[in-house]
């Protein structure tokens, strides 16, 4: 059985790791969201780092909302996306997307940066 938890060593932490995925990401985008992603030779997991700025979402609650979803989503397929650094970045029109679909174009843009940075 998969190990689906979420511990430290799959999140970005730190400003340098972040700003190795903002050099020269491969990107992905729906409405209202902004996925980059880079190879991440460095450890032997996925990595997920995320970006909800105030500008966008003014209330915690609601930004709160898109960690969780985000998290989530990334937790359960983390073992279907290849050794990546991924930085989600909320953009305007993010707070008109329920949960359900919040979810599915999370999963949506998994797949699609998985399958560019894998050819």
């Amino acid at each position: 059985m998969t190990n689906n938890t979420f511990p430290r060593s799959v999140r970005l932490l730190r400003t340098e790791e972040y700003d190795k995925v903002f050099k020269n990401p491969v990107r992905a985008s729906e409405p209202g969201v902004l996925v980059l992603a880079r190879k991440n030779e460095d450890t032997q997991c996925s990595r997920l780092g995320l970006v909800i700025p105030k500008k966008i979402l003014k209330r915690a609650v609601w930004r709160n909302r898109v960690k969780r979803i985000a998290r989530e989503t990334f937790r359960l397929n983390q073992h279907s996306i290849p050794n990546l650094d991924l930085v989600i970045i909320a953009r305007p029109k993010i707070e008109n997307l329920n949960n359900e679909e919040l979810s599915s174009v999370f999963k949506r843009l998994w797949l699609q940066i998985s399958h560019r940075l894998v050819k």
